[in-house]
């Protein structure tokens, strides 16, 4: 994969003549000021680009005193990126003449393309087939443009007035309206960036080629993402993953928009009615070590986290993130070292827990009323040197992994002394230390001397736990366990004779008689089961496999049978089996008078075992997407589940797992037994491949799974499976 994924990022190289061209062509440039052509080539030229620009338009001497052209044709000199602001049709005719000029990259501003019809749609496709037959790269249509604000190329070509400092975060968005809005907000928070994109309808270039081509950028650090919706999916995690954790591990953070249980579908099972867009874009993000955020407000914070930065000894930057969850708050008051307190618990951090020599040299250096354990209170009328004893001791124990350090304004409060002391601590330490001023003119020249020096600071409290627990993602993330894959080994084609024949007789709703065939040619440990269809037959069958036996009602029409009274467990006796099979039968007619009742299953009663449910349900583009959780009758309730886009492998589900709350129910809670998750990391890998290999099926839900003591293995209690004759 690595040879693969670096010979791509290579080739995108091309994408050079949209960042850093050394000439643009202005096609539609126009000389009446509020308009968009207008806007852009006068933005280009007030932003100081390094490169030359030539207007073209076909009606005008000169715009804002630079000689146009009426056609790219024209100009006498190379021409390597075109930003067309034209309406289609134009569009169309203009960027053939581009191609024929030779331009080797091409940003359409403008839009009535695909986003308002079929007309548009097809302008748009024939557009992106000439581009891509010229090997021209194309951003957009329908997008604000492109900015780049380092020193060596000041390109802002955009219709946003606002040119942004340099500085190492880049910028991807969907939306052209957001940027102008993170525009704004990132001038308010003094805030740089290296590259600033907006992608509109992705003809052409999408995320995945932009994420590709900053990763290689050595002017960028952080790529900060903004998300409507995605078009690649296994692809997708597989290359971003190399991003997010390769030999240059790139942070990635992303905020998607829509983030509602909207999408979810119809409860044919219990994993479709729980897997929505969002489940989808949340295995995404968590597959490939993307950082969510949820506001725009986050997205700062978390990058301003991961731009802080401590000089090596080689002179290199090295990034700082925890090797843990564990914190020290050094606070000025009570209050907000309460609040962070609070925050740094719900975030997933832990208060740290000093040791006996870090206590001593809290209580040499701070007065009696200090608090000298965590979260350590050096008192409102604490000195910058008290600050800076408390945090020196604090960040050298062995048990902390990273500071909080909160002032708040107070009248003998020294803000500039202590974000001295605190940079000077930070250079020294390879630990992060995230930093909270209250207030906004009293502290302006302590935060203004941290932000100068690289150094996060926020404004409250829960902003700084935030990003702490954002860099301890990261971290962990990035120090993940790769443990060896399993070998398995599936009957994959009596799986596909099994699917084959049930399509053939019109069957796609399947129950326990085919469902548990179809599982044990990929490994999962079924019960016998058969079906029976008087009282006396399945008092036989009861007998021959042995009691205590569970039996459960057959019918297309009752699909949740526990509702309908279809299940009965426990059944000890033949006598039991027999009135156990006309009260089911009655219970089914009484539930749907019209349900088809093709008789009752009679089942090997399983050992005992904690509840768990495996599903899969697919989707266009993304493919099957899985399902892990706590199972039985109250999956829809607690909706304890993680979600993982097929195909994983091992460690994968090995998240999975690990990931759902309930997951100290199996790892032996209140004297249970530990059960076998060994058995449950397997059975998700089989139930990927299961999916991947049999695209036919649609919905699969395995609900309960029993999962034994450690050791003992796990057995399907129950399944369901949809298949679909010709899947998407």
């Amino acid at each position: 994969m690595h040879c693969k994924f670096h010979t791509e990022v290579l080739a995108m190289s091309e994408l050079d003549a949209i960042f850093s061209p050394k000439s643009i062509a202005v096609l539609g440039a126009s000389t009446t000021p509020g308009k968009v052509g207008y806007d852009i080539f006068v933005n280009i030229l007030k932003g100081g680009y390094t490169g030359t620009i030539y207007p073209v338009n076909p009606n005008a001497k000169s715009i804002v005193g630079v000689k146009a052209y009426k056609t790219i044709t024209e100009i006498p000199d190379q021409i390597d990126l075109a930003i067309v602001i034209l309406p289609p049709q134009r569009a169309l005719t203009a960027i053939d003449e581009a191609i024929e000029k030779g331009v080797k990259g091409v940003v359409i501003v403008s839009a009535g393309f695909r986003e308002v019809g079929a007309e548009g749609r097809e302008i748009e496709d024939r557009i992106v087939a000439s581009c891509r037959k010229a090997g021209v790269r194309l951003v957009g249509p329908n997008c604000l443009g492109v900015i780049n604000p380092i020193d060596s190329v000041r390109m802002n070509a955009s219709f946003s007035v606002r040119m942004p400092q340099p500085g190492n975060i880049s910028f991807i968005s969907q939306s052209g309206a957001l940027c102008t809005a993170v525009l704004d907000f990132a001038a308010d928070r003094d805030f740089g960036f290296s590259k600033f994109i907006s992608i509109g309808n992705k003809a052409d270039v999408d995320e995945l080629d932009l994420l590709r081509y900053l990763h290689q950028d050595l002017d960028t650090e952080v790529i900060m993402l903004y998300l409507e919706e995605l078009r690649r999916g296994p692809e997708f995690i597989e290359v971003v993953k190399e991003i997010t954790s390769g030999l240059r591990p790139t942070p990635i953070l992303a905020i998607k928009s829509g983030r509602t249980t909207a999408g979810a579908q119809a409860a044919a099972s219990h994993t479709g009615a729980l897997a929505g867009s969002e489940a989808v874009y949340d295995a995404i993000f968590k597959q490939s070590g993307i950082i969510r955020c949820n506001t725009i407000d986050e997205l700062f914070d978390f990058a301003n986290a991961f731009t802080y930065k401590k000089r090596s000894q080689l002179g290199k930057h090295v990034r700082k993130i925890p090797s843990g969850n564990k914190v020290a708050i050094v606070t000025n008051a009570g209050g907000p070292g309460i609040l962070a307190t609070d925050m740094t618990m719900s975030a997933g951090l832990e208060l740290a827990r000093f040791s006996e020599e870090t206590i001593e040299a809290l209580a040499s250096h701070l007065p009696s009323a200090a608090n000298i354990h965590n979260p350590v209170d050096v008192i409102g009328d604490a000195p910058y040197d008290r600050y800076e004893n408390a945090l020196t001791a604090v960040i050298r124990d062995e048990e902390v992994d990273g500071a909080l350090v909160i002032l708040t304004p107070q009248s003998m409060t020294d803000a500039l002394g202590t974000a001295k002391a605190i940079v000077n601590i930070a250079q020294r330490s390879n630990k992060p230390i995230l930093c909270c001023f209250m207030g906004i003119i009293d502290v302006s020249s302590g935060v203004k001397y941290l932000q100068e020096h690289g150094y996060p600071v926020y404004r409250f409290p829960e902003n700084a736990a935030n990003a702490f627990a954002a860099l301890y993602r990261y971290s962990k993330w990035l120090s993940r366990q790769h443990l060896a894959a399993f070998k398995l080994k599936h009957d994959t084609a009596r799986a596909s004779r099994i699917i084959e024949d049930c399509l053939a007789a019109g069957k796609t709703r399947l129950g326990e008689l085919d469902g548990n065939e179809l599982l044990a040619c990929y490994g999962l440990n079924v019960l016998p089961t058969k079906l029976a269809t008087t009282p006396e037959e399945a008092e036989a069958l009861a007998k021959d496999m042995g009691l205590p036996v569970v039996m459960k009602i057959v019918s297309p029409q009752i699909l949740h049978k526990s509702d309908a009274g279809g299940v009965m467990v426990g059944l000890d006796t033949e006598e039991e089996v027999k009135a156990a099979f006309t009260k089911i039968v009655e219970n089914a007619k009484a539930y749907d008078p019209k349900a088809e009742i093709q008789g009752v299953l009679v089942v090997k009663m399983a050992p005992e075992g904690e509840e768990i449910i495996l599903g899969a349900t697919r989707y266009p583009t993304f493919g099957p997407l899985l399902m892990f959780g706590l199972g039985g009758i109250f999956v829809e309730v607690f909706k304890d589940v993680e979600f993982r886009l097929a195909p994983i492998g091992r460690n994968e589900a090995r998240r999975m797992i690990r990931g759902i709350n309930g997951f100290k129910i199996l790892q032996g809670f209140r004297g249970k037994p530990k059960r076998d998750t060994l058995i449950l990391e397997k059975m998700l890998v089989c139930l990927s491949d299961m999916v991947v290999n049999h695209p036919q099926i649609k919905e699969i839900d395995v609900n309960p799974l029993l999962v034994h003591e450690e050791g003992k293995g796990a057995t399907v209690a129950d399944c369901r499976i949809i298949l679909e004759a010709d899947p998407v």
